[in-house]
């Protein structure tokens, strides 16, 4: 019996995936657990991974389609099953039947063999709505297209994304925007989206407010330089420091290691923190675990292993979820200050800029010192400005006397 391969949630986060690349041709025989495709997620490129075994009879999707979870890419079975079109004989799509309902994906949508289907006009449903895919039907919204003025080409003249190419916008009175010049559109990432996605929850509905001290570098500057010497078991970088700084400063303050939960203020016992690393498209932040716990030595090392699997889109889900506080540091590509963005349901997180060397007053004297400022958003219905200046005095004190960190 035909097996219908679905676009699995291959992230906690993940509503939709991007094929990237089919492994397994048609007709490829497959076992449980061969790689039949790269799928790129909200945050990795992922396998897909077959669950039973048989024939890769079809793909239903082409590289490079966007396909929600749930919805099928492939399918399964035996040679010279009729599957055409997805509407004939028994299967099961991980146990339910391969014949496509009302509610199911748009099977045949994608590329690749099989009969043709007659062009129908679209068949409305009980009570005037019309038969619609449901990433069909998203498409319509985000583009405002009316469904009852498209053709659909799916079993029972169903429409399916193929449909709405070319299909005129159905907003009443809009005028057409005319511009001159050349442009490029960049479809969005599926990574871009997710950012752009958490990023509207966080300024809309978190009450933020921002700390900002300066603190003074120089002894954790030379506290470095002596670690160099050492080989390649000193190396570590300023961000090294204040991860393991800051993990040490939450410990003492755990009112500002929590999330909001809406019904309660969860307060973690352990200190999970999120490095936020620039990738290739967009951002991640992988998670250095129980940081409290960690020698600067052990810090330094993972730090390195997840800057490197981001970059690669290596990262599994338990590397990049879970994080209690973040830290953000942009110092190393010459921004002096900036305000970061809190990750829900995240109360906090610390946005760095750059060590530079400023003209301060010490004992009465001018003097030059290594300076470095430091900016905290604050989720206020977790943190108050006092719960939050406290935090950040233990932090200064850890970076302006690093000694402490090891005491």
């Amino acid at each position: 019996m035909a097996t219908k391969v679905v676009m699995e949630a291959l992230s906690p986060t993940m509503e939709e995936g991007r094929l990237v690349e089919w492994k397994m041709a048609e007709g490829a025989k497959v076992s449980v657990g061969d790689v039949l495709a790269e799928v790129e997620t909200d945050k990795a490129i992922m396998e897909l991974v077959a669950r039973v075994d048989g024939t890769l009879l079809k793909h239903l999707v082409p590289a490079g389609s966007t396909v929600p979870v749930a919805d099928p890419v492939g399918i399964i079975g035996e040679p010279g099953e009729d599957i055409s079109g997805g509407s004939e004989g028994g299967g099961s799509s991980e146990g339910s039947d391969i014949s496509e309902g009302s509610g199911g994906g748009d099977v045949g949508e994608g590329s690749g063999g099989g009969e043709a289907v007659d062009v129908a006009v679209a068949a409305p449903l009980p009570g005037g709505r019309v038969k619609a895919s449901p990433l069909a039907r998203r498409m319509a919204e985000e583009q405002g297209i009316d469904l009852s003025s498209v053709t659909g080409s799916g079993p029972g003249g169903r429409i399916v994304k193929r449909d709405l190419a070319g299909v005129a916008h159905a907003r009443p009175g809009a005028a057409p925007v005319t511009a001159t010049g050349g442009f490029e559109d960049i479809p969005l990432s599926l990574m871009r989206k997710t950012i752009a996605k958490r990023l509207v929850e966080s300024i809309g509905p978190v009450p933020t407010f921002y700390l900002t001290v300066e603190i003074d570098m120089e002894r954790t500057w030379d506290a470095r330089e002596a670690l160099k010497l050492l080989g390649p078991d000193g190396k570590v970088s300023f961000n090294d420091i204040i991860i393991k700084a800051t993990a040490l400063a939450l410990k003492q303050h755990p009112e500002c290691n929590a999330w909001w939960q809406g019904d309660a203020i969860r307060q973690w016992y352990e200190v999970h923190l999120g490095m936020a690393v620039a990738i290739d498209g967009g951002l991640i932040t992988p998670v250095i675990r129980h940081a409290d716990q960690k020698s600067l030595r052990e810090i330094s090392a993972e730090a390195r292993v997840l800057a490197e699997k981001a970059r690669e889109r290596k990262l599994m889900p338990e590397e990049y979820t879970g994080a209690t506080f973040t830290v953000s540091n942009l110092g190393a590509f010459g921004i002096d200050h900036f305000t970061a963005i809190i990750n829900p349901p995240e109360a906090g997180i610390l946005a760095i800029g750059g060590i530079t060397q400023r003209p301060v007053v010490v004992d009465g004297e001018l003097v030059v010192r290594r300076r470095m400022p430091l900016t905290m958003s604050c989720d206020h219905r977790v943190i108050d400005g006092a719960m939050g200046a406290a935090f950040l005095q233990t932090l200064r004190a850890y970076l302006e006397n690093p000694l402490a960190m090891v005491w």
